[in-house]
């Protein structure tokens, strides 16, 4: 390209021209078992050093998130009231609970309460592969047996009420 062609083009905006080659207008986001896992790797350490938990947000949507939980202790229980939760098991093994009243409730943020323990319930034990749709409002909680950990992908969605 000479030099005159150049200084032309320069002087172009090129949005007038046409339209721009775009991208999908929904990207797709993708995580394989291999990169979820060597990230709960991740989350593991920071367990240790921590409180036996940890988590992380993948990525954040308008309606719903991805997250990535790893547990060697029992976590609170938890009801969110506009928020239905939906865990996969990828690797361990622990019981959740659902159901019951939540012993020592306090709210957390607006919508959110978290407590000691459930009591009464229906108790689950969920292993690698298994699948749970807990809906809005409902009360939860994961139990870790001391020698048992669990890495779950959880995806939180808001629930139209």
């Amino acid at each position: 390209m000479d030099l005159l062609s150049k200084r032309i083009l320069k002087d172009v905006n090129l949005d007038e021209v046409g339209e721009k080659p775009r991208g999908p207008k929904n990207s797709v986001d993708h995580w394989s078992p291999a990169v979820l896992l060597e990230r709960a790797t991740y989350l593991r350490k920071l367990a240790k050093h921590g409180d036996g938990s940890a988590s992380e947000a993948l990525k954040e949507y308008p309606q719903h998130c991805a997250m990535l939980s790893f547990r060697s202790r029992d976590g609170e229980a938890e009801v969110h009231e506009r928020f239905a939760d939906l865990f996969c098991v990828l690797a361990g093994k622990a019981t959740l609970v659902t159901g019951g009243v939540v012993n020592g409730a306090r709210t957390v943020a607006p919508g959110e309460t978290r407590g000691l323990s459930i009591e009464g319930g229906a108790r689950q034990t969920m292993r690698a592969g298994d699948f749970a749709h807990v809906p809005a409002g409902t009360p939860h909680q994961m139990l870790v047996k001391a020698e048992d950990t669990i890495t779950c992908l959880v995806v939180k969605v808001q629930e139209v009420l």
